[in-house]
């Protein structure tokens, strides 16, 4: 099978986001009752109607990307009759987007993927001050100058790559003014490019450890089974089955940078040519491309993307 499911990271989050999934099929309905219930929140609510505000906090916007994501993927099963073992032989998600990928396999149950998101958003947020703490992306940028450029940036202070998302674009975290100077010191380096992203933390860097020390506290009370096909895992960008090696890459990659292009390259070397998004935007699909032209990426957002998937696979 050539084919993998992808999962959306923070920043895919809209106002609207599921609403034409829940109009459409039951199956949707389904899932974001299941997750408003076991957040006892009105989240689907706050997907559908905003405000936008609200919805791209960190604790909100984590679980609700994770059940968009879900919700794809059972109704390709339970309305299309094609469960994620017929349609894929990996799966991978983009930092939170793992949590989607576990509970879209099988092995984290729904609700508890939700509660997990939402403790994972709150504790991210908690473990710095706002004003503290930033991101930057880099454009134009490979993996070393960048890490190069973190180096000489950072003074006594953290700053580290975040993501190596590919295609010349890599992501900076840390302390604010060192991801400032870091944005200057790539320049020489390759940079074209560097801004500050609208983050309300400084995600995948050491600064996380006490959202990091949560979430392994949070993971020795929930039981993991073997995913259904194999999770390439951020911290590795390679599989794993193994339920405590699951639970460890999730704590691990609270603090570790999201190897995404490593990631996509290691399942071309599985025989993956397509990557299939499944939730929310395109920002996944659309790397797919940047890290390597042989390959394509599709998203699967809407009804229509859906039964058009289903026709041809």
């Amino acid at each position: 099978m050539s084919r993998a499911f992808v999962f959306p990271g923070q920043g895919s989050q809209a106002v609207g986001m599921g609403a034409d999934l829940a109009g459409a099929f039951a199956t949707a309905r389904d899932v974001f009752q299941e997750v408003d219930e076991a957040l006892k929140q009105n989240l689907s609510k706050l997907m559908r109607e905003g405000p936008e505000s609200d919805l791209v906090l960190t604790e909100n916007a984590q679980p609700a990307l994770m059940a968009v994501s879900v919700a794809v993927v059972r109704i390709l099963a339970k309305d299309g009759g094609k469960p994620l073992t017929a349609l894929a032989s990996h799966v991978a998600g983009h930092s939170l987007g793992e949590y989607s990928a576990l509970a879209a396999a099988g092995s984290l149950p729904l609700a508890d993927a939700a509660r997990l998101l939402k403790l994972r958003g709150q504790s991210m947020q908690k473990a710095v001050p706002v004003g503290v703490g930033a991101m930057a992306a880099l454009l134009g940028i490979e993996l070393e100058p960048a890490q190069e450029a973190c180096k000489e940036a950072a003074q006594g202070e953290v700053v580290a790559v975040a993501n190596d998302n590919g295609g010349g674009q890599v992501v900076v975290s840390g302390h604010k003014a060192a991801v400032e100077r870091a944005i200057e010191a790539a320049k020489p380096r390759g940079s074209k490019r560097g801004m500050l992203l609208p983050v309300s933390a400084p995600f995948h860097c050491p600064l996380m450890q006490p959202a990091a020390d949560a979430m392994q506290e949070a993971l020795e009370k929930v039981t993991l089974s073997t995913p259904s096909v194999p999770l390439v895992a951020n911290v590795l960008a390679a599989e794993v089955t193994n339920p405590a090696d699951i639970k460890q890459r999730l704590v691990e990659q609270v603090t570790a940078m999201v190897r995404w292009r490593e990631s996509v390259q290691y399942m071309k070397t599985q025989g993956v040519l397509t990557l299939v998004e499944c939730g929310t935007g395109k920002v996944l699909s659309g790397l797919v491309k940047r890290i390597d032209r042989e390959m394509t990426g599709l998203a699967l957002n809407t009804p229509a993307d859906i039964e058009a998937f289903l026709k041809t696979s």
